[in-house]
Formats: C-alpha cells, structure tokens, sequence
C-alpha cells in the first residue's frame, strides 16, 4: 500500500517461508511492476555527460564534453541505456563505446567504456544516483 507519507508493501507467500528465528535475514526487492507508475527521472536526476574524444589540435589536452539530457519518465536501466546509446549515435558518436548493464550480484549498474571516451558523473543533476554510481 502506497500512500502520500509512508510506504508499505506487504506480500503473502504461498506456502509460507519458513526461517530459523535465531539467524538475521536481510531481502532485497529486485522488481516492482504496478499499474500506476511515478518516474524515477526527472529534471534533477536526468543528465548523462561523455566525452568522445579530446578537442582537435588543442595542446592542453582539453576535453569535448557533451551532455545528454533524457526526458523525464519511468526507465528501466535497458531503456537509459538505449536512450543513451540513441543520443550518441544521433551525436555523431560511437554508440557502443559507452555500455550500461546490470549487475544482479550487487544490484547496481556496469559500466564498460572502451577507447578515449570519458564519463563524468560529478556534473549538475546527474543520472548517477538513477544508475547507483
């Protein structure tokens, strides 16, 4: 049951668990599906900032950033790493050079950047807490 000041979700298994009282368990929630949904983006959690490459013929080194901002909705991490990968390709960029995945182990995100691209997680609004970086 949702309501506007607490949550609490209550669920009967059938048959029941049956757990020895005098050990600690600890249960994780790894997928919710509901008929009303609320977006886990929005305009304070939706930039994504890469870097492709650094800029041509600058010998400080300095970097190209760019920043993807995904519009505010309800993702699982499939859709923002399409929609990241979408946007790179749109850029003009190499869409497989920046990979977003799962970890089940620790439930939290991978990620596999390959080449000179750079990901920078420190900006304003950040996907990060989205993606548990």
């Amino acid at each position: 049951m949702v309501s506007e000041n607490a949550t609490k979700i209550k669920i009967t298994f059938n048959p029941p668990l049956e757990l020895d009282c005098t050990r600690k368990y600890e249960m994780a929630l790894v997928n919710l599906e509901t008929y009303y949904s609320f977006p886990n983006l929005s305009d304070e959690n939706n930039v994504f900032r890469y870097s492709p490459s650094f800029i041509a013929g600058n010998s400080t080194r300095q970097r190209h950033w760019v920043e993807v901002h995904i519009p505010e909705g309800s993702y699982d991490l499939i859709d923002i790493a399409e929609t990241i990968k979408i946007a790179m390709k749109r850029n003009g960029h190499n869409d497989d050079a920046v990979k977003i995945s799962a970890n089940t182990n620790t439930l939290k995100s991978a990620i596999e950047i390959q080449g000179d691209f750079q990901v920078d997680f420190r900006v304003r609004n950040s996907i990060s807490s989205v993606l548990g970086f």
